[in-house]
């Protein structure tokens, strides 16, 4: 799966987890129908061009499709404490992703 683990060895395709953090909370922002979405979703992210950004929510949408078509493995949560977000949390971010 794309999104999760980069197969490219070049710097350019590296995220950090804060850039997918800014990543998410920017797709929030700007929804597909935002004109210039991809520059300003860069712009949020910080170090990535528009098409880098582009590509990366490319592969994010390959990966959710796959999951959803039901042929990723279940995955095995392990449990959070009382500081670490849980499972509804995720969930609660993945909704605002406007695909």
């Amino acid at each position: 799966m794309a999104y999760f683990s980069s197969s490219s060895h070049d710097s350019s395709s590296s995220w950090t987890p804060k850039q997918n953090k800014l990543f998410e909370k920017a797709l929030a922002v700007y929804d597909k129908d935002t004109p210039d979405r991809w520059q300003n979703v860069a712009k949020a992210v910080g170090g990535k061009s528009p098409e880098e950004v582009k590509r990366h929510y490319d592969r994010l949408v390959e990966d959710l499709m796959y999951i959803e078509s039901g042929q990723a493995p279940d995955p095995t949560y392990k449990s959070t404490g009382s500081n670490g977000r849980g499972i509804g949390e995720e969930q609660r971010l993945m909704k605002n992703l406007r695909i």
